[in-house]
Formats: structure tokens, C-alpha cells, sequence
């Protein structure tokens, strides 16, 4: 039977801790009880989490043996900042995905007033990125970097990167992936698209051009199918 996964919220040594909204879920609704057994994931490694205290507050585990744990394929998401619940929306599932890094940027087309308050929904958006990741067992959320400035933040990109325009018709996604190597970037554009300079700016920072097809996706759509493609194609 496969165990719940948790993602501790405190390690220190050989014991891991749950705690607010995590400890009270699992003492009042799963009724955690010493010696139940769970995959812990602590400082980015599975163990075995063995209860041996658990209160409404806090539920400490012992950590033992390592748990076989499945790799995913290295790929960070650069995405526009759009109105925040399509945004917060995206961050949820890019990581139920298996992105290992967003990177909210400012494009010219982004919401001025939306790119100003930016700043101060930086931890809502790590909050749900870690929510996500606990519900589709993963190890570890995505980091969730600062928003950046599109120029600064596509010049410091590492990797294999490849940047999704409604203007390319020739090149599709599968094709610019085949033989990347990892990591591999995405970079997705606001509603409306990236604007004429920015394609400038993308192709002098040695970004490769990349169609999704004939349709025009919505930025949120576009970022989820083109995660889902490349992380079939990767694996």
C-alpha cells in the first residue's frame, strides 16, 4: 500500500516535524497515533517517518531508512505575471508537473498594477507551490524565485532554453527539445504575447524560438501543456 507523503515542516537530525495546518490535519483527520508509519520528506531526502509524538500543533517523527524516490527531468519555468489566480493557478500545477524552478517575470505586457504588487505575493505563491507538492508527492516544492525585470531574469537562464511564441511557425516544441540537455528552460509570454522587442531580447540572450500549434492558448494553458510535453519528451 502506498503511504502519505509529507514534507516536513522542521528537521533536526534524525527527527522531522510537522507543524500548523500539517499537524492539524493529520492528528485530527487521519487521527495520528505513535508508531504510524509515513514517507517524510525531509531537507530534500525520503525517509521512512516513524509518529512518536503527535499533538494539534505538532507531530514529531523518527527518520530512518532512505525511501526510493523517482527523478524528474530539470525544468524551469519562466512565466509572464498575469492576473494572480490564472498565475496562482499555473504555479499549482507546473508543480504537480515537476518544474524545479518558476520564475515570475515582468513583460511588457504584463499588468503594470499587477507587476507592482507582484512583490508581495511572492510567499502566497510558495505557500501553494508547497501545498501542491505534498498532494502530488513530491520531495521538495519548486524554489519560487523573486519577480525579475524579463531582461535580467532570460540573461541569467541556464541550460537548454526555449522560449514559447505565437510568431514561430516553423519550429514546434518537440522539435526544439530534441537533444536538450538539462536543464531545460521555458519561457511563456503574457496575454497578448511577447512584444516585438522582447523577441529581440530572447533571441540575443540565445534563446531558441518554440510553436505550441495552430491555436492561441491562454498563458496559464500554454505553460501547463508545454511542461507536460517536455517533461514526456525529457523522461
Amino acid at each position: 500500500m502506498t503511504r502519505r507523503r509529507w514534507i516536513a515542516d522542521k528537521v533536526e537530525g534524525d527527527h522531522a516535524y510537522l507543524l500548523g495546518q500539517n499537524a492539524a490535519h493529520l492528528f485530527r483527520v487521519l487521527r495520528a497515533q505513535p508508531g504510524q508509519q509515513f514517507d517524510v520528506a525531509a531537507a530534500g531526502v525520503l525517509r521512512l517517518g516513524t509518529i512518536v509524538h503527535a499533538t494539534a500543533d505538532q507531530v514529531e517523527f523518527h527518520l530512518g531508512e532512505e525511501v526510493e524516490s523517482e527523478s524528474l527531468p530539470e525544468i524551469n519555468a519562466y512565466l509572464s505575471i498575469v492576473k494572480f489566480d490564472r498565475l496562482e493557478w499555473a504555479i499549482e500545477k507546473l508543480t504537480e508537473l515537476g518544474v524545479a524552478r518558476i520564475f515570475p517575470v515582468a513583460a511588457a505586457r504584463s499588468g503594470h498594477h499587477l507587476v507592482k504588487a507582484a512583490e508581495t505575493r511572492v510567499e502566497r505563491w510558495r505557500k501553494v507551490a508547497r501545498e501542491s507538492a505534498q498532494q502530488s508527492r513530491r520531495i521538495a516544492p519548486p524554489e519560487i524565485a523573486a519577480p525579475a525585470e524579463l531582461k535580467r531574469a532570460i540573461a541569467k537562464a541556464e541550460g537548454s532554453r526555449i522560449v514559447l511564441s505565437e510568431t514561430e511557425d516553423s519550429v514546434s516544441l518537440k522539435q526544439a527539445l530534441a537533444g536538450c540537455p538539462a536543464p531545460v528552460a521555458l519561457a511563456f509570454g503574457p496575454e497578448g504575447g511577447w512584444a516585438p522587442e522582447e523577441i529581440e531580447l530572447f533571441s540575443a540572450a540565445g534563446w531558441k524560438p518554440a510553436s505550441l500549434g495552430a491555436t492561441i492558448l491562454r498563458a496559464e494553458t500554454a505553460a501547463i501543456a508545454a511542461t507536460a510535453v517536455a517533461m514526456a519528451e525529457l523522461q
